[in-house]
């Protein structure tokens, strides 16, 4: 039997929070459960909790480390016998959980993935209509074949449980850019493949929608070398074209101190956790 577990972490979100899970409950079928991480400050959390239990939900507090140590975090908690990721600041279109759970039970084995639209103060600002997938600039690219791809959708995607019950974790060292795209590449190697449901998206509201765009800060910068070197060293090796990209990279931040010294700490991470026959967390 199939039992969807939504894995839905927050932060400081109550009111983005309160409507991602109206637009659940409105969907034509329900889940197993709906389980909350919260991630919020201390001054924030009873009222997260209390729209968690509006909307019957399964509340349980975060590690506040960071928004993938949080999904390890929640994945561990959930009962089901697939896990998916969800936003506080996503919306299900209707029709969209029997569409995820249709695909389930065609091929339970598999990884399944969305695309996305994403709204900016309520003005469509483009979208994918499948989940992007690890290529060798560190960042996300176009799958080749829907049914047979590492595509990760860091928000919405649907994982056997399997996946966290054999060790496998998400890299929590990065908050923002790429680190979600090479545990997709990750779990490839250990023959968790990604499909794509067609036709399926999450609406994506950012509530801070001044991350779009920053894609040459530093701190996003470090995960995009960290994902480059994972694929370039490692899952597809050409070490050529990965030095290439990170050079290319580190000048777009005038060679930051930080960055480059975050360089030399995520060849020696990669190295560890991609040489590892499982992650020890």
């Amino acid at each position: 039997m199939i039992r969807l577990s939504i894995a839905l972490v927050t932060r400081n979100r109550p009111d983005s929070l309160n409507r991602c899970l109206e637009s659940l409950r409105q969907q034509s079928v329900q889940p197993f459960e709906v389980v909350i991480s919260d991630d919020s400050d201390p001054d924030q959390s009873n009222q997260i909790k209390a729209i968690s239990d509006r909307w019957d939900c399964r509340y349980i507090r975060g590690p506040r480390r960071g928004l993938y140590a949080n999904r390890n975090h929640i994945a561990l908690a959930c009962q089901g016998t697939h896990i998916r990721t969800m936003d506080d600041d996503h919306i299900f279109p209707e029709g969209h959980l029997e569409e995820c759970l249709k695909a389930i039970r065609l091929d339970p084995q598999v990884i399944w993935t969305t695309g996305e639209n994403i709204f900016i103060n309520g003005k469509y600002h483009g979208g994918s209509p499948t989940a992007g997938q690890l290529n060798a600039s560190g960042v996300a690219g176009a799958v080749g074949d829907i049914d047979d791809n590492w595509a990760i959708a860091d928000g919405s995607t649907i994982y056997p449980r399997e996946v966290f019950d054999q060790g496998h974790r998400m890299v929590e060292s990065f908050n923002y850019g790429s680190s979600y795209l090479e545990f997709g590449s990750y779990l490839y190697q250990y023959g968790f493949k990604s499909r794509c449901i067609p036709g399926v998206i999450v609406e994506h509201y950012p509530v801070d929608s001044s991350i779009i765009g920053r894609e040459y800060a530093p701190k996003i910068i470090k995960s995009h070398i960290f994902a480059c070197i994972c694929y370039n060293f490692h899952f597809k090796p050409n070490v050529v074209l990965g030095m290439r990209y990170i050079l290319s990279k580190l000048a777009r931040v005038s060679f930051d101190k930080e960055c480059v010294q975050s360089t030399f700490d995520s060849l020696q991470k990669a190295q560890e956790r991609w040489s590892a026959s499982r992650l020890d967390i």
